[in-house]
């Protein structure tokens, strides 16, 4: 098993800061990680994934390893289309929600005549599409129905869960995780706290975590997604954790000729 990390857009939304577009993605590969894309900026609707865009989007990620969070505003097979497309251009996974892809999150599976359609042209464009964690079950019946379909396990996720443990999530999941949202909480609220809070997950679910991953051979990205507040703070702050005490595998590593000028 290999990781290589990426960090969400998420941690840019909510707060003034200078940089554009293009040199959020500087910032991000100077650190030496690669970047998971929302579909939209905060209080804005145009979606990034447009066709127009195409052309920024590869320019401003050449060479970054790059991860596309799904539109989630009931994309049409049109839209979804246009997003695997988008993600061929940019050798990019797609990681995705159950209604983003037609099947109501809490509900039995029943029809899925939506999400073959997008499963279908998915894998002609030989795009990997990911889960995000929702209902376990319900996670379980589509990973057997559509054998080309993979899981993002969310870390808040799993360990706000009254249904399921979060080991219980990785032991079901694990064998197809090809993505992790790695965050944290206090167990009550979906928070996107830095890895690594005092009173949060547990130290032995993210050793669980790692574990249990590592009988598998897959290739998995690790997403730092957090809520605003300094953007290097929180990748820090989640770098030391991750990597200074759980000792995660393969840092990313900060590149020659960085200087620590964005935020200051």
């Amino acid at each position: 098993m290999r990781i290589n990390y990426v960090v969400s857009t998420m941690i840019f939304w909510g707060r003034e800061h200078p940089l554009s577009f293009e040199q959020e993605c500087q910032f991000l590969n100077s650190l030496g990680f690669g970047i998971e894309l929302w579909p939209n900026i905060k209080g804005q609707h145009e979606c990034r994934y447009d066709r127009r865009n195409w052309q920024r989007l590869a320019s401003a990620t050449q060479d970054m390893l790059v991860v596309m969070r799904s539109r989630d505003d009931n994309p049409t097979l049109e839209q979804w289309n246009e997003q695997i497309e988008c993600a061929k251009l940019l050798n990019a996974n797609i990681v995705t929600d159950l209604p983003s892809i037609g099947i109501p999150d809490g509900t039995e599976l029943n029809g899925t005549g939506f999400t073959a359609e997008v499963v279908k042209s998915a894998e002609q464009n030989d795009v990997k599409i990911c889960l995000e964690t929702g209902r376990l079950l319900l996670l379980r019946q589509l990973g057997e129905r559509f054998k080309s379909l993979w899981y993002c396990l969310d870390t808040g996720y799993a360990n706000l869960d009254k249904e399921y443990s979060f080991m219980e999530y990785v032991t079901h999941l694990a064998p197809r995780v090809a993505h992790l949202h790695l965050t944290d909480n206090y167990g009550q609220i979906d928070d996107h706290v830095p890895p690594g809070l005092q009173g949060g997950l547990p130290r032995e679910n993210w050793d669980y975590l790692l574990e249990t991953l590592s009988k598998y051979g897959n290739d998995v990205i690790g997403s730092l997604e957090m809520c605003p507040c300094m953007p290097e703070v929180m990748i820090r702050q989640a770098s030391e954790f991750m990597f200074d005490v759980l000792k995660w595998p393969n840092r990313p590593k900060v590149q020659n000729g960085y200087t620590n000028g964005y935020y200051s």
